[in-house]
């Protein structure tokens, strides 16, 4: 957040070692203040000092210094800002006005060397300058949450369903078990009272009886144990044969994985190159524009020093430049030349820069497809680490589970010899006269009882299944309600960011049309911005992306309107536009709301009338509006404002 604006104030501005300025102190009052000279004094390093101040990073540390400073007093409160120069580059610290001048950077601080004036002179796409300081990255989490939560209750509900559909199972094998356990109930009824029987009748051999019972005992106990380990060795036996499965899967995903022979690092240093093939080129066209538009308007009779024709002030520059025939004399070399010569250069230098602009065209395609192969081959590479891992880790649990499939299928067999011994010994306990039949009985009534045993576990298994799925199910209404709250709040988000475009857009060709209305150009009717939708790789995949144009119309002599690009128009031209943009910026984010301060520089490219119309109409937004400007550009505005002549 911005300190408290206070517009009624004057501001004192001290800078020390800031871009040429060695010491300098100037008071700013509220308004307009107009920094006034020629070139090279430090008119534009004044405005950085005060950009400094604010927050900016964008301001220059003098040559021959290793520190800087710059000290903000407004009102009652003192706002500093230090420069340090640190190798080769220069280390920012203090206490400056503004916590975050990302946006004032952008579209208040409106320098020849601005990010939003040069993307819109090279043509960019202007989509992430416009949207930059709209909080679309908060939007675009919410949806990400949201479409993890949706996900996870899609699993839920799917969970349900399954779940749904194995209730009714679940009942009927509750039924069936309950049958079977009712019947060897009655079973067991019937082979006890048979034994008690056979127990009355032989009432005198009640010693030999309980060796009977005893050995039973004994013999249920490790038959119970004999099936427990056996469960245990048929969940390791399936958990074996999963795990088997997933290192199969895993496996096959390596096998099919794609090979790249692009290394990503190497990849990275090749787009390090581009980039700097793209900055070169950069200074190139820009240099290239600066001299077609000086030799344009040299041609034009334009941007000359009338004190270079010496003391005959009537004699018209152009005249002399171009006397009684088509010679003229180059202002490079001091000969004379035919215009025609002159002209035909220019155009070959327009060529030289409409190749040097396709060739940095095509630079920024090799680094958007770079970049998304470099960013494929790293997510693939990440993806097969975490498979390797998990190949790693699913091998060390087979051979872990190997290990205890190994030791129950020994401890099985040690308990199946040991059941065998105590079945011997119950026959042994029982054997002779009608004591064999008493022992077959007490045999089966152990049998019995362990099975009536695992269907009572089983019914409770089957019982607690049931009261589960049962309360699970309970919640599906509210899961389902929740899923449809989400559907609703994705779409809600994702034509969010549809809507708060449209209306970025939508508001930016508003403001340029009010900007155009008061610089009055007769050759340029509107300047807009049209948001649409374009295909783009991104490794092998081919995406929808959003993308903001830049469009001209512009009108001939005769009155004819046509449309025009960026790239086609006089380097002025590219300087006007870029202006009218950055200026459209500052009222669409309302920068004026948190930033009391504005400043402007390089307005050469229009004329003193259009210039003074613009500064009036800023002046109504910033509580302090700073403009350098040549003296002959400063007599049309108005006598009302301040003016600095000298900074020291």
């Amino acid at each position: 957040m911005a300190p408290q604006q206070t517009a009624e104030r004057d501001v004192r501005v001290h800078a020390r070692n800031v871009g040429g300025i060695d010491e300098a102190e100037v008071s700013l009052p509220p308004g307009v203040t107009v920094l006034t000279g020629r070139n090279a004094t430090n008119r534009t390093s004044f405005l950085q000092a005060i950009m400094a101040g604010l927050g900016s990073e964008r301001a220059t540390l003098k040559g021959d210094a290793d520190e800087g400073e710059v000290e903000l007093q407004v009102g009652d409160e003192t706002y500093t800002r230090t420069l340090t120069r640190s190798g080769d580059t220069v280390v920012y610290g203090g206490d400056p006005y503004l916590d975050d001048p990302t946006v004032a950077d952008q579209f208040a601080f409106l320098l020849e060397n601005t990010e939003v004036r040069r993307a819109v002179a090279r043509g960019d796409d202007l989509r992430e300058i416009i949207m930059d300081p709209v909080d679309t990255e908060e939007i675009e989490s919410q949806i990400r949450q949201l479409e993890n939560e949706k996900r996870d209750l899609d699993d839920q509900i799917q969970e349900l369903e399954r779940i749904e559909h194995e209730l009714p199972e679940l009942e009927a094998e509750k039924q069936d078990i309950e049958e079977d356990l009712e019947a060897a109930r009655e079973e067991l009824a019937e082979v006890e009272a048979e034994i008690e029987e056979r127990d009355v009748s032989l009432e005198q051999s009640r010693s030999q009886k309980e060796a009977i019972e005893e050995a039973f005992e004994a013999l249920r106990d490790a038959q119970s144990e004999l099936e427990d380990l056996e469960f245990d060795l048929e969940t390791e036996q399936q958990t074996l044969g999963d795990l088997r499965d997933e290192r199969d899967q895993l496996e096959a995903e390596l096998d099919d994985a794609d090979e790249f022979d692009e290394n990503p690092d190497h990849l990275a240093g090749r787009i390090d190159e581009l980039r700097e093939r793209k900055r070169a080129l950069d200074d190139t066209i820009s240099q290239l524009g600066s001299v077609i538009s000086f030799n344009e308007e040299m041609l034009d009779g334009e941007g000359l020093d009338l004190d270079e024709f010496g003391d005959d002030a009537d004699t018209d520059p152009t005249q002399q430049l171009l006397g009684d025939s088509e010679d003229v004399v180059c202002w490079t070399c001091g000969s004379e030349v035919e215009r025609d010569s002159i002209e035909e250069t220019v155009d070959h230098l327009r060529e030289l820069r409409a190749e040097k602009l396709d060739e940095r065209s095509d630079i920024d395609d090799q680094i958007d497809d770079l970049s998304a192969t470099r960013s494929e081959i790293q997510r693939q590479q990440r993806e097969r680490e975490r498979t390797e891992r998990r190949l790693s880790e699913v091998e060390a649990e087979i051979e872990s589970t190997e290990q205890r499939i190994d030791s129950l299928e020994e401890s099985i067999e040690d308990q199946r010899e040991e059941v065998e011994e105590l079945e011997a010994e119950t026959e042994d306990a029982g054997t002779g006269g009608d004591y064999d039949e008493v022992l077959e009985l007490h045999r089966k009534s152990n049998e019995v009882e362990i099975r009536i045993e695992r269907l009572e576990s089983d019914l409770e298994d089957v019982e607690s299944d049931i009261e589960e799925h049962e309360e699970t199910l309970g919640e599906r209404d509210e899961l389902v309600e929740r899923r449809e709250e989400i559907d609703d709040e994705l779409t809600d988000l994702r034509t969010k960011v549809d809507r708060i475009e449209e209306e970025a857009v939508e508001e930016f060709n508003d403001h340029m049309e009010s900007v155009l209305a008061v610089l009055e150009y007769d050759n340029i009717e509107r300047i807009w911005v049209e948001r649409r939708e374009r295909e783009v790789r991104e490794g092998r995949r081919k995406v929808e992306k959003t993308t903001f144009d830049l469009h001209i119309i512009r009108a001939t002599d005769d009155g004819t309107s046509y449309r025009d690009t960026i790239d086609h128009l006089s380097e002025s031209e590219r300087e006007v536009t870029g202006l009218v943009f950055a200026l459209a910026g500052y009222l669409v984010h309302e920068v004026y709301e948190d930033v009391p301060f504005m400043v402007l520089d390089s307005l050469e490219a229009i004329d003193s009338d259009r210039i003074a119309r613009v500064v009036e109409y800023f002046s109504d937004y910033a509580d302090y509006l700073t403009v350098a400007l040549l003296p002959e550009d400063a007599q049309a505005l108005s006598e009302e404002y301040t003016y600095v002549e000298q900074i020291n």
